[in-house]
């Protein structure tokens, strides 16, 4: 005890008057001395006592000859490494990038106390587990976000990425990276395409071009047939999470139903009237598959939709049979253009003019993509 005392009061004593270089010099040696010499036990206290002096030396560049000994060790002392990783960025950064002594619980607390600078290096260790990522996309701003998601070492889990898109989504860096994550969930995506749309509207150019009523139109149709192209895409576990998040974003609208039944997204549009009536997706699909009309009908009056418009969702669901058995390739075309034919006479105001309305507009597109198509064909 007395020998370590003494050692390290001689260091005291010598810091008082060393010059900055020395000190960092002193410091950066004692660090490496600490890990990589034979020392006995009373020798490795008084080091550590002198070390955990040098965090309050006046110097960054003392503190900083002392990280850059230590930081990257499983054998630092663990106090030294807290504290140096609540130092000043540039003696921080190697402490928080480097240090495997910083577990999830010590990464998220420096997240959530920290400022963006160490946020920053967080996302930028070279492993970020779930729960740190998490914290970052919580509380992280723009450019720490980013730092996250091109780190190829970060962890990120679905939750983590659709906080990200609903926080930050307007950004287009960010929106960029995650649109090229295959890891997107379905949620997540659709909510970007929204920030896509919102974008487009609040465009003053584009409104003085086309007018706010006639952009917000078009930029509604995007969306949705946007929605109705992921709803196609993603695997069957991700389509209750998509569903329950366009029901609670009010989007389950009929016209959004009658374009992915008309599209032929069955398992998207089976999901959806599962969450609108509460029954059992093998009761839902049964009937949507083989359910006599008026027990289709009975199915989509009890999702919410008027018995004008389930008339509609009926024949259009014994359409979509038909066409699917006969050309499942081309359900889409046949499925408008005979319901149009179908209704076309009728006294359409109202939800059901605009359910008509959309059907048209889908007919008219798959036509001109198979003219596009013959055309290209004949021109091979």
């Amino acid at each position: 005890m007395l020998g370590r005392r003494v050692i390290v009061e001689a260091f005291l004593r010598w810091i008082e008057t060393a010059k900055t270089g020395d000190r960092a010099r002193a410091a950066n040696a004692l660090g490496r001395a600490y890990l990589q010499s034979e020392m006995s036990a009373d020798e490795r206290a008084a080091a550590e006592m002198a070390m955990t002096f040098l965090l309050d030396d006046p110097s960054p560049r003392v503190r900083l000859a002392l990280a850059e000994a230590i930081a990257w060790s499983a054998d630092a002392p663990r106090n030294l490494i807290l504290s140096l990783a609540e130092d000043q960025p540039e003696v921080a950064c190697h402490a928080v990038t480097c240090s495997p002594l910083l577990g999830d619980a010590d990464l998220v607390d420096l997240a959530a106390r920290g400022n963006g600078a160490t946020r920053m290096l967080i996302a930028a260790r070279a492993h970020v587990t779930r729960p740190v990522s998490a914290a970052l996309a919580e509380v992280g701003d723009e450019e720490e976000l980013l730092c996250l998601l091109e780190n190829d070492g970060a962890v990120i889990s679905s939750l983590s990425l659709k906080r990200i898109a609903e926080r930050l989504g307007d950004c287009c860096d960010i929106r960029n990276l995650l649109l090229d994550r295959s890891d997107l969930p379905a949620d997540a995506r659709q909510l970007l395409t929204q920030h896509v749309s919102n974008a487009l509207v609040g465009l003053p150019l584009a409104q003085a071009a086309i007018g706010l009523q006639r952009l917000q139109r078009i930029s509604r149709e995007a969306t949705e047939a946007a929605i109705v192209s992921i709803a196609g895409d993603i695997a069957p576990r991700e389509i209750p999470d998509l569903v329950q998040h366009l029901r609670l974003n009010g989007r389950l609208t009929p016209s959004f139903l009658m374009h992915a039944l008309c599209a032929g997204k069955v398992d998207f549009f089976a999901g959806a009237i599962v969450d609108l009536t509460g029954c059992g997706e093998r009761r839902v699909r049964s009937i949507l598959a083989t359910g006599r009309m008026h027990a289709v009908r009975a199915l989509y009056e009890s999702a919410g939709l008027p018995r004008d418009i389930s008339v509609i969702f009926v024949e259009a669901t014994m359409l979509w049979r038909d066409a699917a058995r006969k050309a499942p390739g081309s359900v889409l075309g046949n499925v408008c253009g005979r319901l149009l034919l179908k209704f076309r006479h009728h006294d359409a105001h109202g939800a059901i003019g605009e359910l008509l309305d959309m059907v048209e507009k889908l007919h008219v597109n798959e036509q001109r993509q198979s003219a596009r198509v013959y055309a290209a064909l004949a021109a091979a």
